[in-house]
């Protein structure tokens, strides 16, 4: 654990009490309206990409059925390449101008993309490229991830840093509950809606959350003009200028330089926090494929019961990133990230299909009845329209894998939402640590773009090896790549601590 030499604050999420003097001079409390705002912008950004995570299949078998599963997997994978690609980039812009200036134009963007998500059944083909472009897009806008984080690290001691990083991972966590919670709620709208033809729009359930996020989006864009202003603060809380209007070279913030920060401490923080996403995302692209597949439900079954897990899964997050704030303090943060990847382990261990009880055949469903294939139109589609449920038949891995049960899918769902909060918020805390005081916007940039390349790869590989092999292959090799990061956080253990513990400026 880490102590200061001189005493510090702590943040909690609603109230930031320090305890002293400066607490009641302007500068404080604008820097702690501006965190605050960097908190909003996190939540919102959560609920826009969690606020149609669970219809995004159902929605890409609605619009065009020539859509399969493994293309599923590019659509996911397209949001995490977006923001891949964007990290870096506003990042760099991050270090170099005010903040605002990506935020707004991100924020944008992902505003946009939205709204084309809303109208991405009117094309009389190809509707699942449009649909893959504008995910990407939505991608591109969440690029801002980098810059609120660095805004957060470069905006609070390191004596701070700890909480005001899990308080940005609990908004993001509320948002994550929000966004299931409110696609479940919007799905009662039903696939039909109801057609503004003002504006040539189908509102229903899968076009009014998307339109809501572009909502959010506004009122984010507004906040980040109208409140947010530059801050920067040393690693003991003392006010220093601001970097955002020259480059990083060219700061005279501290006398660090490229070459004090342990390079291969940043290498192995970006290697784990890529297998902690990529773990991440194979679990969420493939529980709404996985519930249909085993337990037969409908499309609108799978977006409202998947919802409502991820929103469960979201609550019991934000008590982690609670807990984690104290463990944290208490044992430090590698003892807790060993902690996070274990669970994970055992939550993905437990998934893999054993017994004697066989998944549904999509086929003895469609033995005896016609599928009438459903298009976008504003006329209603008859109640009579039937909908094959249960394991498709070409999945061959159906017929001789046994049905992973709906108990061994809840206790996952309870465990892989344990250790994958945990270890997202001290991954993000440890990394700004091992930086020191240097300007961390491009540092952040890429280890979003880390996490966003696990993101476009793990959709891309579970989509292609459930598909083709079944879940026992699927989460056997994701227990191997856990084993893989246990080891590696075990070997170079020593390697991840704090810039200033490293040079002697704080005890360990």
């Amino acid at each position: 654990m880490s102590q200061f030499m001189d005493s510090g604050e702590n943040t909690p999420l609603l109230k930031d009490d320090s305890g002293s003097d400066d607490s009641q001079n302007d500068e404080y409390k604008s820097r702690w309206r501006s965190i605050r705002v960097m908190y909003f912008t996190m939540f919102l950004s959560s609920v826009g990409f969690t606020i149609v995570i669970t219809s995004v299949w159902p929605y890409l078998q609605k619009i065009d059925d020539s859509a399969s599963a493994s293309f599923l997997g590019w659509v996911v994978a397209s949001y995490s390449l977006g923001q891949m690609l964007a990290s870096p980039l506003f990042g760099l812009w991050s270090n170099h101008r005010p903040r605002r200036e990506p935020l707004a134009c991100s924020i944008f963007i992902n505003v946009t993309a939205n709204i084309y998500y809303s109208y991405i059944y009117l094309p009389t083909s190809q509707n699942k490229y449009h649909m893959l472009m504008s995910r990407a897009l939505v991608g591109f806008g969440a690029g801002n991830v980098a810059v609120v984080r660095s805004y957060v690290a470069g905006a609070t001691s390191l004596k701070e840093r700890n909480s005001a990083m899990a308080n940005t991972s609990a908004c993001q966590a509320l948002g994550f509950i929000l966004g299931p919670a409110l696609q479940a709620g919007l799905s009662f709208i039903g696939e039909q809606g109801v057609s503004v033809k003002v504006i040539d729009l189908q509102l229903n359930m899968y076009t009014a959350p998307a339109l809501l996020a572009a909502l959010f989006g506004v009122i984010n864009i507004l906040l980040v003009v109208l409140v947010l202003r530059e801050h920067q603060v040393d690693d003991y809380g003392r006010h220093i200028r601001a970097i955002n209007y020259v480059s990083e070279e060219r700061m005279d913030v501290s006398q660090e330089t490229e070459g004090d920060i342990d390079q291969v401490a940043v290498l192995t923080s970006n290697v784990l926090f890529f297998i902690i996403m990529f773990m991440f995302a194979v679990f969420e692209t493939i529980a709404t494929p996985l519930s249909m597949d085993m337990f037969s439900w409908t499309r609108k079954d799978a977006v409202l019961y998947n919802g409502i897990i991820l929103s469960c899964v979201g609550f019991e997050s934000i008590l982690v990133f609670l807990l984690v704030k104290v463990l944290s303090q208490r044992i430090g943060d590698r003892p807790v990230l060993l902690g996070g990847l274990a669970i994970i382990f055992c939550g993905f261990f437990v998934l893999l299909p054993w017994g004697n009880h066989y998944p549904e055949i999509q086929w003895a469903d469609l033995k005896n009845n016609t599928v009438i294939h459903e298009t976008f139109a504003p006329t209603p589609v008859s109640n009579s329209s039937f909908e094959p449920t249960g394991c498709p038949a070409e999945q061959t891995w159906c017929q001789y894998t046994p049905a992973i049960h709906l108990a061994q899918f809840l206790t996952a769902d309870v465990l892989i939402g344990a250790g994958y909060p945990a270890c997202n918020v001290i991954s993000y805390t440890l990394y700004s640590k091992i930086l020191g005081s240097k300007p961390q916007g491009v540092y952040m940039g890429w280890l979003t773009a880390s996490g966003s390349g696990a993101r476009t790869l793990g959709p891309v590989f579970v989509s292609q090896v459930y598909t083709i092999l079944g879940p026992r292959w699927a989460f056997s090799l994701i227990c191997v790549m856990v084993l893989g990061a246990i080891f590696l956080l075990g070997v170079l253990y020593h390697k991840l601590i704090s810039f200033a513990v490293r040079h002697g400026r704080i005890l360990e």
